[in-house]
């Protein structure tokens, strides 16, 4: 059953996380124990991160450095199948503009077609860390709507080539990335959600949420869409805090506010247990005010939080 089928047919607020595969060398064992953790919370599907190939530099030991490219967390195709294969789960691996080619994108789905995994979360990704601005891959794609473009002719049965397919199975379906505080290279909200609309034309089902702290700015954004003729589920993604550095780190990476009632209770904290405790609150009463608005589905960032959603999920399913 597709994410937008398990989402619309749930009678509650439905429950899903994402996961991040592990680093080159490391085993699965760590995201299989996390997933153990969440199981008993019946999580309708698992998303599965992708992540780029970055450069990184090695000293050769006589005053010089070789310059070669890294892809320190590779394997999302095999992490999504593996995971369905083991808890006969809907997995939604991503797929990135971000240092993709549109051959690299057609293999990929070639691979996830050949899997029969046909959930997608398309987005553009973040820039390399060596770029000032996002800078696509020579023969790769700028924008998700582009990326949407391949995934839409894939399923009509037509390669970047132009060929067609002798044979097509169930197309892929997806979802897109929003952002209630804005894109942090959009101009202004309406042009982000311009774009949304965009994405949604192009055959997006759903949206999921960056992550937000205040509710206000979620309920706000999912107004502005609807009056913009964006129908689809927005779904809102859910971090709990949980350490005081994240107090600079978080507007930092994510671009979000915290709220200044957070901002006090994390600072009146002596170290980071009670900081944790502090965010599985805020966090419980973010769901429980979006449960109460009848939000279709909340979605975890698990990164770094597996232990706090759990508590969270306990409180709240």
């Amino acid at each position: 059953m597709k994410v937008i089928d398990l989402i619309n047919n749930n009678t509650q607020t439905a429950f899903s996380f994402e996961l991040l595969p592990p680093i080159k060398g490391t085993g699965i064992e760590k995201l299989y124990h996390d997933i153990d953790l969440l199981r008993e919370f019946d999580p309708k599907y698992i998303n599965i991160t992708t992540h780029r190939s970055e450069y990184v530099y090695k000293d050769l030991g006589n005053g010089l450095y070789q310059r070669n490219r890294l892809r320190r967390r590779p394997g999302t195709v095999a992490v999504a199948a593996a995971i369905r294969n083991k808890y006969d789960i809907t997995v939604v691996p991503h797929i990135l503009c971000s240092g993709f080619t549109r051959e690299d994108t057609e293999y990929e789905l070639l691979d996830l077609q050949f899997l029969g995994i046909t959930d997608l979360l398309v987005l553009r990704g973040d820039k390399a860390k060596h770029e000032s601005l996002f800078t696509p891959e020579p023969e790769g794609h700028a924008h998700a709507i582009d990326l949407e473009a391949q995934i839409n002719d894939f399923n009509r049965g037509i390669f970047i080539d132009g060929s067609e397919m002798k044979i097509t199975k169930t197309p892929f379906s997806y979802g897109v990335a929003c952002y209630p505080e804005k894109h942090e290279e959009a101009p202004n909200q309406e042009s982000d959600l311009y774009w949304l609309k965009r994405k949604v034309e192009m055959g997006a089902e759903y949206a999921v949420t960056q992550l937000f702290y205040d509710n206000a700015k979620y309920f706000d954004f999912v107004k502005r869409a609807r009056e913009a003729g964006i129908t689809v589920p927005i779904i809102p993604g859910i971090k709990p805090f949980k350490r005081k550095a994240q107090l600079s780190v978080i507007p930092k990476t994510f671009k979000v506010d915290i709220p200044e009632a957070l901002v006090r209770e994390v600072e009146k904290c002596q170290d980071d247990s009670q900081v944790q405790q502090v965010g599985i609150e805020w966090c419980v009463n973010q769901c429980r005010e979006l449960m109460a608005h009848g939000v279709p589905s909340i979605h975890f960032y698990s990164i770094g939080a597996t232990d706090s959603i759990c508590e969270v999920a306990r409180q709240i399913y």
